[in-house]
């Protein structure tokens, strides 16, 4: 089957996929709306869906040989929309301002396309529809039930907004593509006392200034220059009142990094620190993980095969954009680190002021050029790669 041919076939249905999920946009782990949409819509393509965890699974072919998967996030941000598009969200508390919608929509698509080429297929394929990517859960929350069961390989593709044609697809065949992230909340716990009597007082928001600052020095002077590490404090919250001093403070965060080794250093020293500065100023602190994601490493043989693969289709300007890394982080990371997995971004922008907004905006536009391209990429790459390893 000509995969390209048939997805400009199908563009306005990938289209419609997507305008739906748009438009009813939800957030974090239970998103039953688009829940019962992509299983209705694999039903209608002759497949079996079935919940798992929060996402969707289903899965074809033919019996005795690899496994590969195929996965698309489907979650939206929890932020109004202002991209101005006619099928924006209504609600004011989600946005697809990431692409996801895309990402389920293409992989909708091509599993129409592969349910028509079935017979063909060397082996299975097993179709992801994950939710709570964005807050790092999703995966996790699909893999504790299963869904890795049996996997030989995955394959994901990401779409990317902003000035860039669409036909880039980017890659990292030989390195880190996207960082680690653990997320943190610490609460500094002190003792609350009025403005004028600070001597009665354990101050937490003095607790907190300076294990900021400690965090600040940590990755200054124990991070590994060669070696990206970035730590971000977005969040720093304590008391209702000027003149009292309150019992405790609130401080989150994120650190990231391109390496392991890195990463598993600075969790350790980001935890004594906390504690240890706490204790010299007479408070205490908890430390709770909110997130944890590895670093992005995709498999290099498998990656290679993958855009050779994508070279054989007649895609017009198709173009690699080798060693592609990034300091965001994703949750396909967790899926990587257990089986051979490729990841990618498709570019989905345009060249005038259509794509000045960046993902995460709330004014960011995303080129629905890219749907037959993802599409035919996804059903294309499963049936080259399982043909070759069967």
């Amino acid at each position: 089957m000509d995969f390209y041919k048939r997805a400009l076939e199908l563009r306005e249905e990938t289209v419609a996929h997507r305008r739906w999920l748009h438009s009813h946009a939800e957030v974090g782990l239970d998103m039953p709306n688009a829940q019962a949409y992509v299983m209705e819509q694999l039903r209608n393509y002759g497949l079996e869906p079935q919940p798992c965890g929060h996402g969707v699974t289903a899965e074809l072919g033919r019996e005795g040989g690899r496994t590969l998967l195929l996965r698309a996030d489907m979650d939206a941000l929890p932020m109004t929309e202002e991209s101005g598009e006619p099928f924006a969200c209504p609600t004011g508390t989600a946005a697809h301002a990431c692409g996801h919608d895309f990402h389920a929509a293409m992989l909708l698509t091509a599993a129409k396309m592969l349910k028509e080429n079935e017979i063909a297929l060397s082996g299975r394929i097993r179709f992801m529809f994950q939710t709570a990517e964005e807050t790092f859960e999703g995966a996790k929350d699909m893999i504790a039930n299963g869904v890795l069961e049996g996997v030989n390989g995955a394959l994901a593709y990401h779409v990317g907004s902003g000035r860039m044609p669409v036909g880039l697809f980017m890659y990292n065949s030989g390195g880190t593509m996207m960082y680690s992230v653990d997320g943190f909340r610490i609460t500094v716990h002190g003792r609350g006392a009025h403005g004028a009597y600070p001597h009665n007082s354990i101050d937490p928001i003095n607790i907190g200034v300076h294990i900021y600052l400690a965090l600040e020095s940590l990755i200054a002077r124990e991070a590994n220059p060669g070696k990206a590490c970035v730590l971000t404090v977005g969040n720093f919250a304590a008391g209702s009142a000027p003149n009292i001093i309150p019992d405790t403070a609130v401080l989150q965060g994120t650190l990231r990094t391109n390496d392991s080794a890195s990463r598993e250093k600075l969790v350790r020293r980001l935890k004594e620190v906390i504690q240890g500065t706490a204790e010299v100023y007479g408070g205490s602190a908890e430390i709770e993980t909110i997130s944890q994601v590895p670093p992005l490493v995709c498999d290099p043989v498998m990656t290679d095969e993958m855009v050779r693969y994508m070279k054989e289709l007649p895609i017009p300007d198709l173009t690699p954009v080798p060693n592609t890394s990034a300091s965001a982080s994703e949750d396909f990371a967790t899926i990587a680190e257990k089986v051979p997995s490729v990841y990618m971004y498709l570019s989905a922008g345009y060249m005038d002021e259509r794509g000045d907004a960046p993902a995460h905006n709330p004014k960011v536009q995303f080129n629905e050029d890219v749907c037959p391209i993802g599409t035919a990429c996804l059903a294309h790459c499963a049936v080259r790669w399982l043909a070759e390893h069967p």
